[in-house]
């Protein structure tokens, strides 16, 4: 059996080299491969581990080949698609019987989809599976780049068992564009996402002098209140303070054996007092 002494080659250098490197990697037979995933599953032997991986980024380049009409790199996708590589060689169960490349190609591909999503645009255009699904298959069965028309739309639905509207909301997301959160700088006129999505108020400075002066409001009004006598305090919280369940004029009237426009009066009178203390605070 081949022994490979090199680590695994990395794609971040020289496409092209990397490329003629791994495609010299001799291919496993079954036989090989069943005792190196014995020895990686049964003694933890991480050389086995590194003879099925080496053996296989072929597959990876190969699978990545079929990704490029995102406009990510190629060494990016292959690059993720190695780390599924991984990750199937340390599940894989070789008394199954399947081989580890039809293993291994479920693993590569999700690894390379959830790169392109969390990549291909700032906001995320594929949440859930079945957009996922469309995302992925959109694209290759659309006859021309032209936009779809009713009986393509209902087609491409039926095929791919969705919602003819789920067909056209996803193809008007890949069609859309990234738009720049900030201006830019030679243009004295942009006016980008970012000049309205700022929350001036949110910055600490704004937020330490907010709670300040909330804080010096409250304290003003305590000290308000204290100034009143308790007929003058009673009516301007149960008419102004509470959030709900207000008096009336007439039920304070009821209440103290007065006339409604007396009430009004001692509210008037507290509420101007009330006022230059606070003005004066």
């Amino acid at each position: 059996m081949t022994n490979y002494a090199l680590p695994i080659p990395s794609a971040s250098g020289s496409l092209g080299s990397y490329v003629q490197t791994v495609n010299s990697f001799p291919i496993l037979s079954q036989q090989e491969e069943t005792e190196l995933a014995r020895r990686f599953r049964d003694h933890e032997d991480l050389d086995a581990a590194r003879q099925l991986i080496v053996s296989h980024l072929r597959v990876v380049v190969a699978i990545a080949r079929g990704y490029l009409g995102y406009g990510l790199q190629q060494a990016d996708l292959i690059q993720e698609g190695n780390i599924g590589l991984m990750k199937a060689v340390k599940r894989f169960d070789p008394e199954r019987g399947v081989r580890l490349v039809s293993f291994a190609v479920h693993w590569i591909r999700a690894e390379m989809h959830e790169f392109i999503l969390r990549n291909w645009r700032i906001v995320k255009i594929a949440t859930t599976k079945a957009q996922r699904k469309l995302f992925f298959n959109l694209r290759s069965m659309k006859p021309d780049a032209n936009t779809l028309g009713s009986d393509d739309v209902k087609a491409v639905a039926r095929e791919l068992r969705v919602k003819p509207e789920e067909v056209v909301e996803m193809e008007t997301r890949l069609g859309g564009k990234d738009v720049a959160l900030e201006p830019d700088h030679d243009d004295d006129q942009a006016y980008a996402p970012i000049s309205y999505l700022t929350d001036h108020d949110a910055e600490p400075g704004r937020i330490l002098e907010h709670e300040q002066s909330a804080r010096l409001r409250h304290e003003g009004l305590d000290t308000a209140l204290a100034s009143l006598d308790d007929r003058s305090r009673r009516i301007i919280e149960t008419r102004w303070l509470r959030e709900q369940d207000q008096a009336t004029l007439h039920d304070l009237a009821a209440e103290f054996g007065v006339s409604a426009e007396r009430i009004r009066q001692i509210e008037n009178k507290a509420m101007q007092k009330m006022r230059g203390l606070m003005g004066s605070a």
